[in-house]
């Protein structure tokens, strides 16, 4: 799980970057594109003296008003690109997520300005797109009206897309899940790499991407919210001195939560908390400790590292499974005892 969080999320990081970089240079190149194909078509198709006569006519009274609407629209949505991200930090800064670690934060707000920008945006599209068809001619109200009861039609074959919206509210408004975190959904685990209100995209440790339907979810375990738990049980053989093996485990644990490295992502160290299982092959000792989120596959792997040194150096044998086969009438030894 930890590689799932650690390559993609630098992956991440690196394409935001770039994105960055480019962004306005896109919407340039979308602008110049869109002014040679208008271009184009007012050369090509539009009389010449149309602009002399009715076309001036037509222009002062709609076209301007038409250019109005698009420029507003554009202004709004860059608008809300930039404040909503504000607006939520703020928010959220004050609300119940102050207490909480910061990167929690961040995930938090980062999954709740998408949401609300993709919303707003299409929102902004569509209230500018009926504008314009007003300027142009169109009597909307009929189309308007045309599309409630198309609304209603559709709306008995989309039961499946209403669930999907309703469950993504519950998801983003519960807050479950957010960008960033390692989820399970169903039978599926991956990091969160998008949410919105009818999907969830998960990339898993083979650098699959899942779509899951938010009204499939289902039970969904986050293993990254708030802290996360150093769980790991470690197998030492049957003749293997307890009291030694456990004061062993919890040194190499202690002194490795000391480290300014390791101590800056474990919250509290990890230590045993019990004899868990007596197995077919050995004895099972379970270590409990916390982390930061998504860090604990790390510490675990690195205390598994340790462990093994350490039970090397202190003649701690770690068992395995084994078999013993005898042959025609060999006996065992306890029975020729």
């Amino acid at each position: 799980m930890n590689c799932i969080a650690k390559t993609i999320g630098v992956q991440m990081e690196s394409k935001i970057s770039k994105h960055k970089l480019k962004s306005y240079g896109t919407w340039i190149l979308v602008f110049l594109i869109l002014c040679a194909a208008l271009y184009f078509v007012v050369v090509e198709f539009v009389p010449r003296d149309w602009f002399t006569t009715q076309g001036a006519d037509w222009f002062k009274q709609h076209g301007v008003r038409i250019l109005f609407i698009a420029v507003l629209a554009a202004a709004l949505y860059f608008a809300v690109r930039k404040s909503i991200p504000r607006a939520m930090h703020l928010a959220i800064g004050k609300g119940k997520w102050t207490k909480k670690a910061k990167e929690e934060q961040d995930k938090r707000i980062k999954t709740l300005s998408k949401v609300f920008i993709l919303t707003g945006g299409v929102l902004i599209t569509v209230i500018a797109l009926l504008m314009i068809l007003s300027e142009l001619g169109i009597n909307i109200g009929p189309l308007i009206a045309g599309f409630g009861i198309i609304g209603i039609a559709v709306g008995f074959g989309a039961q499946y897309l209403i669930r999907d919206l309703i469950g993504g509210l519950f998801i983003i408004v519960e807050g479950q899940y957010n960008v960033g975190d390692v989820v399970k959904i169903g039978s599926i685990s991956g990091l969160v790499e998008e949410i919105n209100l009818r999907r969830t995209i998960l990339r898993d440790l083979d650098g699959i991407v899942h779509f899951i339907p938010n009204g499939e979810s289902g039970v969904v375990s986050n293993f990254t919210r708030e802290w996360s738990r150093v769980n790991l049980n470690v197998l030492v053989a049957y003749n293997t001195d307890l009291d030694h093996a456990i004061a062993v485990i919890n040194r190499v644990c202690k002194e490795m939560a000391d480290e300014p490295y390791w101590k800056a992502l474990i919250i509290k160290a990890p230590q045993v908390l019990r004899i868990d299982n007596l197995g077919a092959s050995g004895i099972d000792i379970k270590i409990l400790g916390d982390t930061k989120p998504i860090m604990q596959w790390d510490v675990m792997g690195e205390i598994r590292k340790r462990l093994k040194k350490a039970f090397d150096k202190e003649g701690i044998e770690i068992p395995w499974p084994h078999m013993k086969v005898y042959f025609g009438d060999t006996k065992p030894d306890a029975l020729k005892q």
